[in-house]
């Protein structure tokens, strides 16, 4: 199984990378669009900003490859968002491959933004993505901007308000958390996409 990892500059790479390994899987990390074109499944991990994000697919021509991909697509935390139509960080166009735009996540007494931490998953309908995560199984999150609740979403998370924490629609899927970091929880969302559990 070929895995690619896009390169979009995330701060995140190399720890997808080593938890892709710990499942049996070399990713290759790539800017590369045939190389993304040709791959089995699709990883874009993100962390920072969507619209320098943005700016570093189209600098590399990205853009019109993960907006047709035909195969597996998974995003991870700003990479998630980036599937969206678009993002108020920055008031920026995303990929467009889900429906919605992501919003700055409210403060409000109690809630502290940037969501950062752990908090438990709340599947909204079935997916292949959560076979074997139990309701409220813990996930951790870093993020100040979140998709609201949709028909995409097949788990939701709270931090003041429901907002999407995985999503998926046909081939394409998405964590608002870090697998990475989030344990055995993680592995399994990770291990369930590849086909690998």
């Amino acid at each position: 199984m070929r895995v690619v990892l896009v390169d979009a500059g995330g701060a995140n790479l190399g720890s997808v990378r080593y938890a892709l390994q710990r499942l049996g899987v070399d990713a290759v990390l790539s800017g590369d669009g045939d190389v993304i074109a040709r791959a089995d499944r699709v990883i874009l991990p993100g962390v920072g900003a969507a619209a320098a994000a943005m700016r570093r697919l189209r600098a590399l021509d990205l853009v019109p490859t993960l907006r047709r991909l035909d195969r597996p697509l998974l995003g991870i935390c700003l990479g998630m968002q980036l599937l969206f139509e678009s993002s108020a960080e920055g008031d920026v166009a995303c990929l467009g491959r889900l429906s919605g735009r992501v919003e700055a996540m409210r403060a409000m007494p109690g809630i502290r933004i940037p969501h950062m931490g752990w908090n438990g998953l709340r599947p909204c309908r079935a997916s292949s993505l959560l076979r074997g995560i139990a309701a409220g199984a813990p996930a951790y999150f870093v993020h100040g901007y979140a998709a609201a609740v949709s028909a995409a979403t097949v788990a939701s998370a709270e931090h003041g308000d429901a907002f999407a924490a995985v999503v998926q629609d046909g081939e394409v899927a998405g964590a608002q958390f870090h697998p990475e970091r989030s344990g055995a929880v993680g592995q399994r969302l990770l291990a369930n996409f590849l086909g690998v559990a």
